[in-house]
């Protein structure tokens, strides 16, 4: 058996596609490279986050009615991308600040350094840096 293999991709469902897609787009700061209905009923917007997907999903009939992201669900709790070190987590403060996006601050630990943040429907998303 082969070493345990890396994610390929990280898909969360969204409540208004015409909301999220160009919010993703500011932060990530490219175009989608998938933009499609699938033949599994959803529709489909994904990005290329370094070698990963990140897909924003959207059903036809939407989400729940009073259906909200909770961490503390049984399912995603938040999804972090990996900074090199916390001077890029500065500058992603800085990035984060310019687009008007509320943030919690970076909070530095042990095991390294988060800045928090959330997407328009409140999913969890956080930068992250190892210790230095």
């Amino acid at each position: 058996m082969t070493d345990f293999p890396a994610i390929a991709h990280v898909a969360v469902t969204v409540s208004d596609l015409n909301r999220s897609v160009p919010w993703y787009r500011e932060l990530i700061g490219t175009d989608p490279v998938l933009d499609e209905d699938t033949d599994a009923g959803f529709h489909h917007t994904v990005f290329l986050v370094g070698g990963t997907l990140l897909g924003l999903h959207a059903f036809p009939d939407g989400v729940p009615a009073g259906d909200a992201f909770e961490a503390r669900r049984l399912g995603l709790d938040h999804v972090a991308f990996g900074l090199p070190d916390r001077a890029a987590l500065q500058g992603w403060e800085k990035r984060l600040d310019d687009l008007g996006v509320a943030h919690g601050g970076i909070v530095d630990a042990h095991y390294g350094s988060a800045l928090s943040f959330r997407d328009p429907d409140g999913i969890a998303l956080e930068f992250f840096a190892p210790p230095a």
